[in-house]
């Protein structure tokens, strides 16, 4: 699974730093037309994400992962394929909207990879897991990049598309599912969609979790789709997709350095108390990204986001391994996906609106504040419902 994450998650981003450029190659456009139509672009994958998330979760809990991953990456490859095609914005919507239905590829692994692994080391595994995406993300913009100086967009984008493929021959070869047996006791029943809806929602520190999932999607995202127009403003045109890339990947090398120790961390003391953590980090990280002035100051800047985000997707995943029960785990995840992903969508028509009326300092701004609200949510949910009551039950056991 660590290998097939590899290679979707390096497929993925590989055209992510060009697609604003490769928007602008279709005709000759304004900047703010280009910078919106990279937000709808970039995001409308994850609204069909977002609707079929939960759906997916749901199956994979009854029929099985597996299948599932092999007719996702299927999916994936031939959108990607068919973009290397496209010659104009709508072409390319309608094939991002595609890719979205399939976009559940990272998240249904770490959902099988959880459902198969002992809850006391759930942390560190999925971090170890993490690092096969966070590898991939981290050398995808870089190598996307360089192809696409080299070869022209439309070429890029079909030569990803094999990388895809190869992931579905990975996981049908290379992955045994271990099948989970229903039973009368509570990690093995089967749960209506009501009764997992009515579990996330009588656990408040779950709900929040869950919620803060799309804040933080919202942070991340709101740069994504005009970071290369940014580099491009504080750098100049030359080599503008490699040092995008750059720009891409340098989160994902702190992402890569850290995911795995958070997860050990949180193992030890806690997944909420370092979710807090890393979310006020987050926060303050971003802030000084409105006044870089050269390329270098954006890239150390982008390390250190992905040092305190590192943590965030497997602390999260761990934390609802802990409080899910195992049969609606996958459902459960899906949804937590699903909340994600419209993060995701907020994110980029966000950073293109705040880049086009008031620049990019503005995304900078706001983001900042976005991951500082939501370990404010974070920590006031956990000291409300688990600090609060575990103090409580600890002095009423000692009177």
């Amino acid at each position: 699974m660590w290998f097939a994450n590899f290679f979707i998650a390096g497929s993925v981003t590989m055209v992510l730093p060009f697609i604003s450029l490769f928007i602008d190659s279709f005709g000759n456009f304004s900047d703010s037309y280009v910078q919106s139509w990279s937000g709808w672009i970039f995001g409308i994958t994850f609204v069909a994400a977002f609707i079929f998330s939960p759906i997916w979760g749901r199956v994979g809990d009854k029929y099985g992962r597996k299948k599932l991953l092999i007719f996702f990456a299927i999916g994936l490859g031939l959108s990607v394929f068919l973009m290397g095609f496209a010659t104009n914005v709508w072409q390319l919507f309608i094939l991002r909207l595609f890719m979205g239905m399939f976009t559940g590829f990272i998240p249904m692994s770490q959902a099988l990879i959880s459902t198969q692994t002992p809850q006391s080391v759930a942390g560190r595994v999925l971090g170890s897991l993490q690092t096969g995406s966070i590898t991939g993300s981290l050398m995808g913009p870089l190598l996307g990049g360089a192809l696409a100086d080299a070869f022209g967009f439309a070429t890029t984008f079909k030569w990803v598309s094999i990388t895809i493929f190869i992931s579905a021959i990975i996981v049908a070869l290379g992955v045994k599912e271990k099948r989970m047996e229903y039973a009368d006791d509570k990690d093995h029943k089967a749960y209506s969609r009501r009764e997992v809806i009515m579990h996330i929602v009588k656990h408040p520190v779950l709900l929040v979790v869950m919620l803060v999932s799309t804040l933080v999607q919202v942070a991340h995202f709101s740069i994504q789709p005009i970071l290369s127009l940014y580099v491009e403003e504080i750098h100049g045109p030359a080599s503008i997709a490699f040092f995008s890339g750059m720009a891409f990947s340098a989160a994902g090398l702190g992402n890569l350095l850290m995911t795995r120790n958070w997860g050990k961390l949180g193992d030890r003391v806690g997944y909420i108390k370092i979710l807090i953590i890393l979310l006020f980090m987050a926060g303050i990280v971003y802030f000084p990204g409105a006044f870089v002035t050269n390329i270098w100051q954006l890239v150390i800047l982008r390390f250190l986001l992905g040092v305190s985000i590192g943590g965030i997707i497997p602390l999260r995943i761990a934390y609802i391994r802990q409080e899910a029960p195992l049969s609606m785990q996958g459902e459960v995840l899906g949804y937590n996906t699903s909340l994600r992903f419209l993060g995701n969508i907020i994110g980029p028509a966000l950073g293109g609106m705040l880049a086009g009326f008031y620049g990019f300092s503005a995304v900078f701004f706001v983001t900042s504040g976005l991951l500082v609200l939501s370990g404010v949510i974070m920590l006031v949910a956990w000291y409300k419902h688990e600090f609060a009551g575990s103090k409580q039950r600890s002095h009423s056991l000692s009177s």
